[in-house]
């Protein structure tokens, strides 16, 4: 899971979550209606994904404004209508590549999908010709100045407590994994312990990555980044072994 942690923190280094502020608000209003949309309430205490979806809001430092208006504007029954797809194929050098998606126009979605695989030296595959590749488990992740001065190990207990495989420790913040099953149970050991997560979501982990050329390296994260510019693309999962070369070329 270190490769998908040392992604995010190059992610970070590079600034593209802040870039790509304006992107984390879009993706989490088209969440906040869906899932008031499929759990029939807008009411947080009654809907369980709502109340994930303002979580991942605050955590994002997504103005109070701006989530009351998505969860009015969803409860329009006149309103737009989303949905979630996901798409798997391979990218150059053969890593694998899983597409997560929220649109509300599935032709333009997958057209889009498959013009960049194709242009960019990947392939569209079958769905569920990934699964045996990639497992679902729980990702948190949470700035250390979020912890409050409380003490890291006895933090770190608690997490275990609640459901943790492994907790990851980074310059300025940590990475949570679970388990899919345990996903609700860390939500629930958060909440207690009064740590407000940034992000909380359940993402696709490889099984084992793949060691390529740094040229084939950079030819993937170009795909991906074409993916990222794609407005219904929420998230890209891929099992390419993220090198300190590979990196040092990113950071540079």
């Amino acid at each position: 899971m270190s490769g998908h942690s040392k992604w995010s923190t190059i992610k970070r280094k590079k600034g593209a979550l802040d870039a790509k502020r304006g992107k984390i608000f879009t993706r989490i209003i088209k969440e906040i209606n869906i899932s008031i949309k499929e759990g029939g309430s807008s009411d947080p205490d009654a809907n369980p994904r709502l109340r994930l979806a303002i979580a991942n809001a605050k955590g994002a430092n997504m103005p109070k404004d701006n989530i009351s208006r998505a969860i009015k504007k969803a409860e329009d029954k006149g309103g737009e209508n989303y949905e979630e797809v996901s798409y798997e194929g391979y990218g150059p050098a053969g890593i694998a590549l899983f597409v997560e998606a929220t649109t509300d126009n599935l032709k333009r979605t997958v057209s889009n999908v498959r013009a960049i695989f194709s242009k960019y030296g990947g392939s569209l595959g079958t769905n569920g010709s990934l699964e045996f590749i990639f497992d679902r488990k729980g990702v948190f992740t949470i700035p250390l100045d979020r912890l409050d001065g409380k003490d890291m190990d006895e933090v770190e207990m608690e997490l275990i407590d609640g459901g943790a495989e492994e907790v990851e420790k980074e310059e300025d913040f940590i990475t949570i994994y679970t388990s899919f099953e345990d996903f609700g149970n860390m939500q629930k050991k958060l909440e207690e312990l009064g740590i407000e997560a940034e992000s909380q979501e359940l993402q696709r982990i490889p099984n084992s990555t793949q060691d390529i050329s740094l040229e084939d390296g950079k030819r993937i994260l170009n795909i991906i980044d074409k993916f990222e510019e794609d407005d219904d693309v929420n998230s890209i999962f891929h099992n390419m072994e993220m090198t300190e070369e590979l990196m040092e070329s990113i950071e540079g």
